[in-house]
């Protein structure tokens, strides 16, 4: 049989069985001689390999495209102006030119139709009509012309400006960082048109620029009044019938150990010897579900925000700041009402018992990290020196058990800013991650661990008891593939596994820990990884090892962690009449919202960074720094600087030599002189140009170290 025989054979056969067929059937059904399996199979190939033929989802079935079908999913924009939408049917992503939009922006829900061939690796398509408008609010710069005003976008992604009647101004000047509604768009050979909503400030005034990344991201900088003055008729004081519907722990040693500047502290521990011999370790968790209650107006703005934002300069609390700052959290020397997981450990560190209890502690001290590093390093002869020195040793022992077991550590380099008055960066620092800071992660990991064994352990043997889990899937295949020819560009000797377990994966990058690619390595690693989500189907936690997982730990800045609190006062009174259905399918909700708030935190976080270490970097226009190649493109290599974690991209066209890009190795090749940029090289540059307004900071590679 000739090639195009065989394609003529396999698509005619696919195209009479609708819902498709695997590569094995495919062979008996068209009675492939074994002799003939080779040629088969890299016809079959060829045929996924140009789109004629696709896989559906992550089974082994293919199916012929039907070029006429219809999509509905998330448009999704790059800054170069094109999009993707996602065909959830056969897992692939439809590719979406920038005439083809039709008024359509980043994140609105569409629906696409294919065009009858492709013209390029993906299947294209059109947006042929907008099925739901995802945001109506955006920042940008007002500008006035003679005859009209208009907004220019601060989001790259939002490719038009929009048009500002007169009369929609509101006031504002030209310059203004502005907020604004999108009033229509039903055309796409105009512009769209928008009126300004709130005018936040000239650029360069005190928290302009983060207050902008705060509303791009649609994130409530302030609560409603009527929440406030909720939050405010909260009274503080603490029945004496409540505390004796809980474990009296006042009298108990308990501290708190957070950040310098932290003002929520949701977590107090404590450790003591029983009469066994065994540690008996509590986590003490602030009981915000006692305060807010279930689908009150405080509850359901929670539940809208999701989470807690910590930007440069400031925090968007999920809570009042009555409730995060006063009330809940457990500030020192103060009765607060608290939800305990008390754990009895033998000296191996494994768990003999637990109990998880409503409580009531008094914390005896507020500790910073560094206080505590001090002291346990330094300060024999503080009070909590004993103390802490025994809450360190279990620490650390909980910690080599962890990763004895599976456990991935993840050191990924965070750094804090100084910022003037006027809220420009003086400063970027890299933060030291301490023992001290080891010693509360373990507590905590194993306080999450412990609570969501124990809906297990209490659930009927018919079925779980509906539950929110933090899930961490396996790594695709596909991307773990892509890391292992990234490790072997770089020249690292290891044994590549199908089966990739979380202790496989943590002793490979324990092996190139101390290497000077082992930055770059990590964070490849990461984007190798699935994202951890919240799901009430517990799937374990691969970066963690651990089979169950959860959020307890901090219930005023998460709202999953206060929805863990709710269900487990629920199931401590009665299981035996569960709406499963009805509770999973509400649980399933509040999953996807606190999953998408979360994302959206990360990246405004991520935002307000960038945006501050560009303004940092902006003062050292002609200066010299030593960084690491963090990316290879066809048109560049982006430049991590060591101190202060800056980006930059070094262009092609500002190099000496013409540079080759060879996608394999990660690197650009000089053609003349054999030089080779590799991803995770240490280089020397100069900071040649920063554009604040588009976000781009370049360099000048002034030489590569050898």
């Amino acid at each position: 049989m000739t090639r195009k025989h065989y394609e003529k054979e396999i698509v005619s056969t696919l195209e009479r069985n609708v819902k498709g067929l695997s590569a094995e059937e495919l062979k008996n059904i068209l009675k492939i001689p074994k002799k003939s399996s080779r040629d088969f199979q890299h016809t079959f190939d060829y045929l996924v390999s140009s789109g004629q033929v696709v896989k559906m989802g992550k089974s082994n079935t293919y199916k012929i495209p039907s070029k006429s079908r219809i999509i509905t999913g998330i448009l999704h924009l790059n800054r170069a102006g094109f999009g993707f939408v996602h065909d959830e049917e056969y897992e692939v992503d439809i590719f979406i030119g920038r005439d083809h939009l039709n008024t359509a922006f980043d994140g609105d829900e569409v629906e696409i139709k294919l065009y009858a061939t492709n013209r390029g690796k993906n299947e294209e398509g059109f947006v042929s009509k907008l099925v739901k408008r995802n945001r109506k609010n955006f920042v940008g710069t007002f500008h006035q012309t003679k005859y009209y005003g208009y907004v220019v976008p601060d989001n790259p992604k939002m490719y038009r400006d929009f048009y500002i009647p007169q009369e929609k101004q509101n006031g504002a000047r030209p310059g203004q960082k502005v907020v604004i509604t999108l009033e229509k768009w039903d055309n796409d050979h105009l512009n769209p048109e928008g009126s300004i909503r709130e005018i936040i400030g000239l650029p360069g005034e005190l928290g302009v620029d983060v207050a902008s990344v705060a509303h791009s991201f649609q994130l409530a900088m302030r609560f409603p009044e009527n929440l406030e003055t909720a939050a405010a008729a909260i009274p503080s004081g603490i029945p004496e019938n409540e505390i004796r519907n809980r474990r009296d722990l006042r009298d108990q040693y308990c501290i708190t150990i957070d950040p310098e500047d932290a003002k929520d502290f949701d977590d107090a521990i404590s450790l003591e010897k029983n009469e066994q011999g065994n540690l008996l370790l509590g986590v003490h968790i602030a009981d915000v579900s006692h305060y807010v209650k279930d689908s009150s107006s405080i509850d359901q703005e929670a539940l809208k925000r999701g989470t807690s934002v910590y930007l440069v300069d400031r925090v968007i609390p999920m809570l009042p700041e009555t409730l995060s700052n006063h009330i809940c959290s457990l500030q020192p020397n103060q009765d607060r009402l608290t939800y305990s997981c008390i754990m009895e450990l033998n000296p191996e560190g494994d768990m003999a018992h637990y109990e998880i209890v409503p409580s009531i502690i008094n914390s005896k001290r507020r500790f910073t990290y560094e206080e505590v590093q001090a002291i346990i390093d330094l300060d024999k002869s503080d009070a909590h020196a004993p103390q802490l020195r025994k809450m360190m040793e279990l620490s650390k022992l909980l910690n080599v058990k962890r990763f004895r077991e599976g456990g991935i550590d993840f050191d990924t380099p965070e750094i804090s800013f100084t910022l003037d008055a006027k809220g420009f960066p003086t400063a970027i620092k890299r933060k030291q991650r301490l023992d001290s800071h080891r010693l509360i992660e373990e507590f905590m990991l194993l306080a999450n661990k412990t609570v969501a064994q124990h809906i297990s352990k209490i659930s009927p043997k018919t079925q779980i008891l509906p539950f929110i889990y933090r899930v961490h899937e396996q790594p695709d295949a596909q991307k773990m593939g892509k890391f292992f020819e990234l490790l072997n560009a770089l020249g690292f000797k290891f044994k590549p596994r199908k089966n990739v377990t979380s202790k496989y994966f943590g002793e490979l990058l324990m092996s190139i820990k101390d290497s000077k690619e082992a930055i770059v390595i990590e964070e490849v690693a990461l984007r190798s990884m699935m994202k951890a989500i919240y799901s009430t189907k517990n799937v374990g936690h691969f970066g963690l090892g651990f089979h169950h997982y959860t959020h307890f730990t901090s219930p005023i800045r998460r709202y999953p962690d206060l929805m863990v609190h709710r269900l487990l006062k629920k199931y401590s009174q009665t299981i035996t009449a569960v709406d499963y259905q009805g509770m999973s399918k509400s649980l399933d909700s509040i999953c996807q919202q606190a999953t998408t708030m979360e994302r959206t935190a990360m990246e405004a976080e991520r935002e307000s960074n960038r945006l501050k270490k560009n303004e940092y970097i902006s003062q050292f226009i002609g200066e010299e720094f030593d960084g690491i190649i963090s990316g290879v493109l066809p048109f560049g290599v982006f430049v991590e600087l060591f101190d202060t974690l800056v980006e930059g991209l070094i262009h092609v066209k500002d190099m000496e030599n013409y540079y080759i890009y060879d996608e394999k190795t990660y690197s650009l090749l000089g053609k003349n002189t054999n030089q080779r940029l590799r991803l995770g090289d240490a280089v020397r540059i100069k900071v040649k140009e920063v554009k604040l307004e588009e976000g781009k900071v370049d360099f000048l590679l002034i030489r590569k170290p050898e």
